[in-house]
């Protein structure tokens, strides 16, 4: 009775390859099983349709960053509903202009970064790249990030011109930010450094009630026309 083969070896041998570079075939998504895709060379086979793609490549697959529109509801950092769970293939953007393949090692060991409250939706960060971790950590409160909040209620006399610069959060004076009028219901606020519950205090300073938080953009990164709950990639060459 004939015996199952790794996968990795009866690549080896379709292409004519070592065992090491068919591997890597496979792990970077390139062969597909009776239609799909496998990502593990100890997979067994045996009468199985194994194809290798035309336009294989051995290049090294770069690390991934996911950016997720993180519906309201949902914690980013820590909490019993973690966002992260959202980052599936299923949950990928149509239109994700990014071009990058979607593969299983991307949606794995992802670490989400920039604190966003779980009421808010909007801009979320996850990555397997060092180089972004260190930049949205080490410089994170260098980054402006850009929110729209609904709200409801009358400002109070010379607000606007408070929440721009002005009024204090824990004890401590937050610095001027940008902060101006988007339609009758809605703020826009850009500014950096931003804390947990930072923005639903400072409207209530100046006696606003907030109904909704968004965020809009992460330093160059926007949200752009992503819907809800869906994910795409961080083009190679964007930066934060």
């Amino acid at each position: 009775m004939p015996t199952p083969i790794r996968l990795a070896k009866y690549v080896a041998d379709l292409a004519h390859c070592s065992r090491i570079e068919a591997e890597q075939y496979i792990k970077n998504g390139w062969v597909s099983v009776d239609g799909r895709v496998s990502e593990d060379p100890a997979l067994p086979v045996l009468g199985n349709t194994v194809v290798l793609d035309a336009a294989a490549q051995l290049e090294a697959i770069e690390p991934a960053t996911v950016l997720l529109h993180k519906p309201a509801g949902y914690d980013t950092i820590s909490g019993r509903n973690m966002a992260a769970a959202l980052v599936q293939a299923g949950n990928h953007w149509p239109e994700d202009p990014s071009g990058v393949r979607v593969l299983e090692r991307h949606l794995q060991r992802l670490t989400p970064l920039v604190p966003l409250d779980a009421e808010a939706s909007g801009l979320m960060v996850l990555t397997q790249d060092g180089r972004v971790w260190r930049r949205l950590t080490e410089d994170g409160d260098a980054i402006e990030q850009e929110f729209v909040v609904e709200v409801s209620g009358n400002i109070a006399p010379y607000g606007l011109r408070k929440l721009n610069h002005g009024l204090h959060y824990n004890g401590r004076a937050l610095p001027p930010c940008k902060v101006s009028w988007q339609n009758e219901i809605r703020l826009r606020f850009a500014l950096k450094g931003v804390q947990g519950g930072q923005l639903r205090d400072m409207c209530a300073q100046v006696g606003l009630n907030v109904v909704a938080i968004r965020r809009l953009r992460i330093g160059k990164v926007a949200l752009a026309k992503m819907p809800v709950g869906l994910w795409r990639y961080l083009p190679v060459g964007e930066r934060f």
